[in-house]
């Protein structure tokens, strides 16, 4: 699975004879990295209140995770209820057949926080990798 970030025109690099789609520099491909980041977003996502799947993937999307499938969102909402880092409920919906909405537990908040320091950490040591201060 391959993901484009938006404002940015993707190119293919071939790497080990395998082409990626490279954004912004970036490698987009199916990898535990995007998967760990894409929880993280999902949290915070529905730490700023109860939400819905499809809701959830037009605030990925609207934020540059273009072409985001239900496919994909779907498994991390599945992941973070079994952890328990979220709670579903059954509710109407004012357009049609009921739905899921999803709200963060304390678990998820604290899960959250830790996503939220370990991202930051990463970055930083990334960057002084790749833009070392000469």
């Amino acid at each position: 699975m391959q993901y484009t970030v938006a404002g940015a025109e993707p190119t293919v690099q071939k790497y080990q004879n395998k082409d990626l789609i490279v954004t912004k520099g970036v490698t987009m491909e199916d990898s535990q990295l995007l998967k760990g980041i894409l929880e993280g977003c999902v949290l915070a996502i529905i730490a700023k209140g109860e939400t819905y799947g499809y809701d959830i993937l037009s605030v990925l999307e609207r934020h540059g995770f273009k072409e985001l499938q239900e496919g994909t969102l779907y498994p991390v909402l599945v992941r973070l209820e079994k952890k328990k880092d979220i709670q579903c409920r059954i509710g109407s919906s004012p357009y049609g057949p009921k739905r899921k909405y999803y709200s963060i537990t304390p678990g998820g908040e604290e899960h959250l926080k830790q996503f939220l320091t370990s991202y930051e950490n990463l970055i930083d040591i990334t960057n002084s990798i790749l833009y070392p201060a000469n």
